[in-house]
């Protein structure tokens, strides 16, 4: 199994770029719940919080897809620095505002800001591809990778965001991720033997990849898959504390995230075949299922017997979520043209996001309403919405492979005909 992954790092400075890419990526797991714990404590409000951390997830989902589109037209290193030091005076103002404790509005406006922090996790991938590109056994192993440490990361992140500012001062959490992201991003910037090159249709390009019918398709049910995601985690701190052991709660949720952890390592190892849109759909049906258990065991089981078993059934969902996630993101790598693949990346990421604010939201609605077991209601509904635009873009999804697999084979024939004239 690990024979499979030394392969992926034999080139030189793939080791580099992956792991300050992962750095520079950990203040995206620490900044939303670094904002709600600070100001929390420091305004007393988690109304306040809460906004403020929405306007944030907001702002990146309008401004980040078209950072990365900058980074298609011009390069990751030209755009990526600019745009981190940007965000670092955006998290400055707002750590200075929440300190001296100006008007809230101040604080959306240094929230919005900081919406330009750059994706480092899609020109990670982005680096994969344009090494692996023709090799798609490695490429398939370098996403499978990226996504345990994906995983990684929204472990790590919050538990050292929410620690320092209970532990040091409110706003260690913010300023621990500003630093994590200024070291990350110049240290990454400074890998340029394996930044991809710019492709000559990146800079003519006028239409956003968003038009593509195929990414359409992912980015809805990525939308779908991130309500699960902000859902379960809401309402299974709600279920833990209804049954009298909310500590329990980030135990249980780990349990999720290693499920997915040893799946992606698993899934990056093996050699598949077959319809890639399918294996996608098939992903994507199983999220949905593995929230039926949570649901009856919540109603049906009580006390800490319940929330054992609720950790055992989340460690079993979690076995769909990154064999899920890297099939794709290499739907986008093949859906996508080069030129606009970072773009690509981070518009599927975008509706993660929405998604998990969305489910979030919806799940805490519930809970107030009708209960902490009922709030397991959210994450299947939105894994049978997942489902359902999962399958309506099934014929979206092959046609774009299609059109992917037929344009390579006219490059290739194109390619033989000048050899020939030669």
């Amino acid at each position: 199994m690990l024979s499979s992954y030394r392969q992926i790092f034999a080139s030189p400075g793939t080791l580099a770029f992956s792991t300050t890419g992962f750095v520079s990526r950990l203040p995206i797991s620490m900044t939303g719940i670094g904002i709600v714990t600070m100001l929390s404590q420091l305004r007393g409000s988690y109304g306040v919080a809460g906004l403020v951390s929405a306007c944030l997830a907001v702002s990146a989902a309008i401004l980040g897809p078209q950072v990365s589109r900058l980074v298609d037209r011009h390069g990751q290193r030209r755009i990526i620095v600019p745009a981190m030091a940007l965000t670092i005076v955006a998290v400055t103002g707002l750590l200075l505002c929440a300190r001296l404790e100006a008007p809230d509005w101040t604080l959306f406006v240094f929230a919005a800001g900081m919406g330009v922090m750059p994706s480092t996790g899609a020109m990670v991938r982005a680096r994969w591809a344009h090494l692996y590109r023709e090799d798609t056994g490695k490429l398939h192993t370098a996403y499978s990778f990226e996504a345990v440490v994906d995983e990684v990361c929204f472990i790590v992140g919050p538990i050292l965001s929410i620690g320092l500012a209970t532990s040091v001062f409110p706003e260690a959490g913010v300023l621990l991720a500003g630093i994590f992201l200024a070291v990350g991003v110049l240290l990454f910037a400074g890998q340029r033997s394996t930044e991809p090159p710019v492709h000559p249709a990146a800079r003519q390009e006028g239409g956003s990849v968003i038009l593509n019918r195929g990414l359409q398709t992912l980015i809805l049910t990525f939308v779908a898959t991130g309500a699960i995601f902000g859902s379960v985690e809401v309402v299974t701190v709600a279920y833990a504390e209804a049954q009298g052991h909310k500590s329990i709660s980030s135990v249980i949720l780990a349990l999720w995230a290693l499920g997915s952890c040893l799946a992606g390592v698993v899934f990056g190892t093996l050699k598949l075949t077959g319809s890639m849109a399918v294996r996608f759909l098939v992903g994507v049906l199983f999220m949905a299922v593995s929230m039926v258990p949570l649901l009856l065991v919540a109603h049906a089981v009580h006390g800490i017997g319940g929330l054992v078993v609720v950790g055992a059934a989340l460690l079993v969902a979690g076995i769909a979520i990154s064999p899920t996630l890297i099939t794709a993101m290499a739907l986008v790598e093949r859906l996508v043209p080069a030129a606009q693949l970072t773009e690509g990346m981070t518009w599927t990421t975008t509706g993660l996001a929405l998604g998990v604010a969305a489910g979030s939201s919806a799940g805490g609605w519930v809970i107030d309403a009708s209960g902490a077991a009922a709030g397991y209601w959210v994450p299947l509904a939105a894994g049978l919405l997942g489902v359902v635009a999962a399958l309506a873009g099934l014929g979206r999804l092959r046609a774009g492979l299609t059109a992917e697999a037929g344009a390579g084979t006219a490059a290739e024939g194109a390619g033989r005909t000048v050899d020939a004239e030669r």
